[in-house]
């Protein structure tokens, strides 16, 4: 019987790993994917310090390290069911069941999609799929596109489309329905955007985003925004215009967009028609999180975090026994504080499975460390993280009490 299964090969995932491998116990790792590292691989993008963050070599840091403790990682193997047993958990693959006392879902975060007319024609891709696409397998997805979605996600994969050589003609909204209320809604997007422009490559766009924090200055931005769009790294981004269908027989062949108000209402007569080889849809990241839901987990919905998130404690611990929870499926950060957090159950694990003299310094230092990288990210993917951390650890305790 293992000490620990982990499931989710990407950056909690192996970190865990490692940290569980430290302390010498027996530790398999599962992915459904043919390769580890997750999200990581295909993430590649500049911080604001001048330094390039590459999933690829971070990755191989990890995994690295991972095989040299002799972690066990299979790759192209999915899990289809959890059970509770007696002694811990099993878990059943479309290969074997392994039996553990422990068990870590660390699955991160799934695409939400946001229908359009048209969405169904070849070249119609996630932004997320692109991104696997152009970094992962060095497929080239297209010689020219729009991107349909303003968001952090979109943002930071349209650049490393463009570092790939691929052509963006622009960055426009949805039009509004009732899957992308908020998305295509110009001025819910342009608070979102203030997160982020400190990421812009002109000084200009980063100084006109602190005096647009003020409300006033905002609904006049939006009323003045230029009908070109604000370009950043030469790309036009327009919170003005929306694409409400694309256009194609047998595979996507241009879209068709239209000026909206400042409530992302449709100006009739304003149409015009793009031609593009290829759409990326950007509705979001939403946790990964039905694995934890067959496990018998309870839930919570926390907007802050993303969604519905498992509940569980700051050492990642929910509240069955054996569980523990680490990365993207705990709430939409980045991979950065997904590594933190691995470590972080790794060592809570080890705390279970050994009693050890330096164990509860360690678990502060790590819990210190996961809050000094969320507080440190370069992007949040949403308002109100800390917030959404509070209301989570609440809920355990009050599941504890109830229990």
């Amino acid at each position: 019987m293992l000490d620990v299964v982990i499931i989710g090969a990407g950056p909690a995932g192996l970190a865990a790993a490692i940290a569980c491998r430290e302390a010498d116990l027996s530790v398999v790792v599962i992915d459904e994917f043919m390769k580890p590292g997750g999200r990581l691989l295909g993430q590649l993008h500049q911080e604001p310090d001048g330094v390039w963050w590459n999933g690829i070599e971070e990755t191989k840091q990890l995994t690295t390290n991972a095989y040299k403790l002799g972690v066990d990682i299979l790759c192209g193997v999915s899990v289809h069911h959890i059970e509770k047993i007696e002694q811990g958990w099993k878990v059943h693959t479309n290969e074997t069941t392994f039996t553990s006392h422990n068990l870590l879902v660390a699955t991160g975060a799934a695409e939400v999609p946001a229908p359009i007319p048209g969405w169904t024609l070849p070249g119609v891709m996630s932004i997320g799929a692109a991104q696997v696409m152009t970094n992962v397998h060095r497929v080239r997805v297209g010689k020219k596109g729009v991107i349909v979605g303003v968001n952090v996600l979109s943002a930071a994969i349209a650049r490393e489309l463009q570092l790939a050589g691929i052509a963006i003609h622009s960055m426009a909204l949805p039009a509004i329905n009732t899957v992308t209320k908020d998305a295509g809604h110009p001025r819910k997007v342009m608070e979102a955007l203030l997160r982020i422009a400190h990421l812009a490559p002109s000084a200009l766009i980063r100084f006109g985003s602190k005096l647009a924090k003020n409300d006033w200055i905002r609904n006049m931005a939006l009323k003045c925004y230029p009908k070109n769009g604000v370009k950043m790294w030469d790309m036009p981004i327009h919170l003005r215009k929306a694409v409400i269908r694309i256009n194609g027989k047998d595979q996507v062949e241009s879209v068709t967009m239209c000026k909206v108000t400042p409530d992302g209402e449709r100006i009739k007569g304003s149409e015009e028609t793009v031609e593009v080889d290829f759409v990326c849809i950007a509705g979001g990241l939403y946790p990964l999180a039905e694995l934890a839901a067959v496990a018998g987990c309870p839930f919570q919905f926390i907007e802050e975090l993303g969604g519905h998130v498992p509940v569980h404690n700051e050492q990642m611990e929910t509240p069955l026994e054996g569980l523990f929870v680490a990365g993207n499926i705990t709430g939409i950060e980045s991979a950065k504080v997904a590594r933190a957090q691995g470590s972080l159950a790794g060592l809570s694990i080890v705390k279970k499975m050994k009693k050890s003299t330096d164990i509860e310094e360690r678990l502060n230092e790590a819990m210190a460390y996961v809050k000094q990288v969320r507080s440190n990210a370069t992007i949040q993917f949403h308002p109100g993280i800390e917030t959404g951390r509070e209301k989570i650890a609440h809920a355990f305790k009050e599941h504890q009490h109830i229990s």
